[in-house]
């Protein structure tokens, strides 16, 4: 493994044809290869629209084995690239039995593994307790060529256990493919507030934990409301986080030639209307001592908050706490 690496997210407006969508998501990945990106993650069920607004045995029809014939065509994108790859899949376990699942694929296009979803939710428009049965495997890490990574999936992103337990198995990283957007009737009241309360969540895994924490969304909006579909918005704002509460948005595209000071850390959350590839470089060595499988101290603790409160004021005052629309999240290049 290496002592630095790079991560990218795919983050990109799906349609309900699966193979046009595999087709952008390989672009994607191209893309982020270019871009120096070593381990990249596609959003949640990438493969098609998100079907779960709905309860329709037909949409079974959707899943497949996992590995199977999406991973197999992906672990040769892997390999010619050479970078590993998380991918969510619906995947057809047995007649009856279906998961919400990531395979993991290395940088050989070898299967590392998979993880299933542990936390499913059953909310209007997010049905996934009719087709979705819990995990079993535990919270597995997979060492990929360039770094030891965990996976949650979405809505087990509200919860800290999952995190905690994967972070515990040693992972630098933890991805959170995801499928989360706005009920268009809730965001002029709610909207804002739902956000907010979605990218602190993760943050606080990453801070709590000790690792970096890299959440992947997908964009746009999918339904027909004239069939009375209501539909959903999916709001994007896929970013990285670091062990520190340090995490800025801005309106400024960032590219990776940008100079920044030793230990400075800058990230741009990705806007609700952007498809981008995005690459991160990331050195896990910078973070402080080896918090990521120990608890933390309440020393720490206790700096962690008041590092939020400093840095908290300090953007707050300066304005860069401003959502962005189309921004690409890319962190520029720090050292210890």
């Amino acid at each position: 493994m290496a002592d630095k690496f790079t991560i990218g997210l795919v983050q990109m407006k799906c349609t309900a044809n699966g193979e046009e969508n595999l087709t952008r998501a390989i672009g994607k990945i191209r893309e982020a290869a270019a871009r120096g990106a070593q381990i990249i993650s596609l959003h949640e069920l990438f493969h098609g629209e998100y079907f779960c607004r709905k309860e329709d045995a037909e949409l079974f029809n959707l899943s497949e084995a996992v590995p199977g014939p999406t991973t197999e065509k992906l672990a040769q994108v892997a390999k010619e690239k050479k970078v590993a790859l998380v991918v969510s899949l619906f995947e057809r376990r047995a007649p009856g039995v279906y998961h919400n699942s990531c395979a993991v694929l290395d940088a050989d296009g070898s299967f590392l593994g998979k993880y299933r979803k542990m936390h499913i939710p059953d909310d209007p428009l997010y049905y996934e307790k009719f087709y979705f049965t819990p995990g079993d495997l535990g919270f597995p890490n997979f060492d990929t060529k360039y770094a030891r990574v965990g996976v949650q999936i979405c809505w087990d992103q509200w919860y800290p256990e999952g995190s905690r337990l994967t972070a515990l198995g040693g992972a630098n990283v933890i991805f959170y493919p995801t499928s989360i957007g706005w009920h268009p009737h809730e965001k002029s009241q709610f909207g804002a507030a739902q956000l907010d309360a979605w990218k602190t969540i993760q943050r606080g895994h990453a801070i709590a934990n000790g690792i970096y924490a890299a959440v992947v969304n997908r964009v746009g909006f999918e339904g027909k409301p004239q069939n009375g579909d209501p539909g959903l918005e999916f709001w994007g704002n896929s970013f990285v986080a670091d062990p520190f509460p340090r995490l800025r948005t801005t309106k400024k595209k960032f590219s990776l030639s940008n100079a920044t000071p030793p230990r400075a850390r800058t990230y741009a959350a990705t806007g609700p209307s952007c498809a981008t590839a995005a690459s991160t470089p990331i050195n896990p060595s910078s973070t402080a001592g080896s918090a990521k499988n120990s608890v933390p101290s309440p020393a720490r603790f206790l700096l962690s908050l008041f590092c939020a409160f400093v840095v908290f004021y300090a953007l707050s005052v300066s304005g860069v706490y401003a959502d962005p629309v189309g921004a690409t999240a890319v962190l520029n290049s720090f050292s210890r």
